[in-house]
């Protein structure tokens, strides 16, 4: 938040300040004390000095909705994308694109009821910053320290690792498109894309990001504009592959695969950071995240459905895990090589921007249990700890990338545990509990649908991802060079 305790306050806004703390005080329930109104209202103006260093230096509120529609693309609309052809191979054209249709509509309308209860606390006098700060506030202090503060965690951290191991995919294809008979392996590309990161760690703020981001979102409208346009090349030229849309395997594996898919394109639109972001917007918040939401899924409509029909379109049920892998045929590229490497480059790109932001949680944890906030931020005694923890951060995780370069069936089993919770029922739960709609109302019964249905996902989602990780097995080996 912006730090100007110190500022005076001009007598002739003295009045008007003391005439909008009675307002508050009549609409703020009598559970909470005058003592805590007037500190908790002095906080919409300026950061209360007993905010921790994790708010303090990584979460700082000073963007504008604008920028906040920056980290929201960065966040959902990432090179996971390139996988939604593969997922509507287990579903067909009808199941496809309703899902997409659905889990675009869902998501949207679950983030804008997340901000919602965020913009309640905050007229209260309670901004919370964090998905933990919502579910202490209004679940209880156990489902925040137990149940959703780790679950975020892991799943923040669970992307990092995934984006290692995309990003030397990435560096791997580029190398191999100039060197064929190259022998460098999968694991070498992932350490020198985690030097990338280490340098990106180090950036001191969420804020600081929004550059990054904004080259980021467009990033993303290139290579899906240049994947859209690749396929539809390759649909009518001479070496188009034969269509076959017709769904495969058993019944129980095309069961399998559907859920499977549901769950692929869930965790395509997930955000596990949702407060984090809103918690960079300089107050007043509210109506801010409406826009960036706007922003962030005028990018998705652009990008998902323009990469996922055109994929399905020319390869139909020989999608392969990412829509790239097809654009090789059967080991001759069937689009230029310069066209390859550019698209690659984008991709390669903005996976470290999506690294970067979801190292945020991770970052704001170490600054908050071992940065000192009577400190300055850049000052030695915070400098020191906050370089040697971010570089072990994403040491740590590069390795693992390396080690377990399958983890995109863990993240599978990770995004079922975690993603389907934190997006599609956290915020219904907290919607209800904090407004309580009435049960007779559509809203309620809408959200409690929504819930239910999500668990279920989520539950059937768990087990298809440990069956596909008892199938996949076999393949599994450290350092593996897949």
């Amino acid at each position: 938040m912006q730090g100007a305790g110190s500022r005076s306050i001009e007598p002739r806004k003295q009045k008007k300040i003391a005439a909008g703390e009675r307002e508050m005080a009549a609409v703020v329930p009598k559970s909470i004390s005058s003592s805590t109104l007037g500190k908790d209202n002095n906080s919409l103006l300026d950061p209360p000095k007993e905010l921790d260093a994790g708010a303090l230096f990584v979460l700082k509120s000073r963007g504008s909705w604008l920028h906040c529609g920056y980290h929201l693309t960065t966040s959902i609309a990432a090179p996971a994308l390139l996988s939604l052809p593969y997922a509507m191979r287990f579903q067909g054209w009808v199941g496809g694109v309703v899902c997409l249709i659905l889990a675009g509509l869902v998501t949207f309308y679950s983030y804008n009821l997340l901000s919602l209860v965020l913009d309640h606390h905050a007229q209260l006098g309670r901004r919370q910053l964090r998905f933990r700060d919502m579910a202490t506030d209004i679940l209880g202090p156990r489902w925040g320290k137990y149940v959703i503060g780790p679950l975020q965690f892991g799943i923040c951290y669970g992307a990092v690792i995934a984006a290692a191991v995309l990003g030397g995919q990435n560096l791997k294809f580029i190398y191999l498109l100039s060197n064929p008979n190259g022998t460098m392996k999968l694991y070498q590309f992932i350490s020198i894309f985690g030097i990338l990161l280490l340098i990106l760690a180090q950036i001191p703020s969420f804020h600081s990001l929004r550059h990054i981001n904004l080259a980021s979102l467009i990033l993303c409208l290139a290579y899906s504009a240049l994947v859209t346009a690749g396929s539809i090349h390759i649909g009518y030229s001479r070496n188009a592959p034969i269509r076959d849309y017709s769904l495969k395997g058993s019944e129980v594996n095309r069961a399998f695969g559907a859920v499977n898919a549901v769950s692929i394109i869930a965790t395509t639109y997930a955000c596990g950071i949702i407060p984090e972001i809103q918690a960079t917007i300089a107050p007043p918040v509210k109506g801010k995240m409406f826009k960036g939401l706007c922003v962030c899924y005028a990018v998705i409509l652009t990008t998902f459905f323009s990469v996922a029909i055109s994929g399905y379109w020319v390869f139909g049920n020989q999608s392969m895990g990412t829509i790239l892998a097809n654009f090789m045929g059967n080991g001759k590229p069937l689009l230029p090589t310069w066209y390859l490497l550019i698209t690659n480059v984008f991709t390669l790109l903005q996976i470290s921007a999506v690294a970067v932001v979801y190292l945020q949680p991770t970052n704001e944890v170490f600054e908050k249990l071992f940065a000192d906030p009577k400190k300055d931020q850049f000052s030695i005694r915070n400098v020191v700890p906050r370089l040697i923890l971010r570089s072990l951060s994403v040491i740590l995780g590069t390795l693992f990338a390396a080690m377990l370069p399958f983890f995109g069936d863990i993240m599978a089993l990770f995004g079922a545990f975690g993603c389907i919770p934190l997006d599609f029922i956290f915020p219904m739960v907290v919607y209800n509990v904090t407004f309580k709609p009435s049960k007779r109302g559509i809203v309620f019964w809408g959200n409690t649908l929504i819930a239910v249905a999500s668990s279920a996902l989520s539950a059937l989602g768990a087990i298809a991802s440990v069956r596909q990780i008892v199938l996949d097995a076999k393949a599994y080996r450290l350092f593996a060079d897949v």
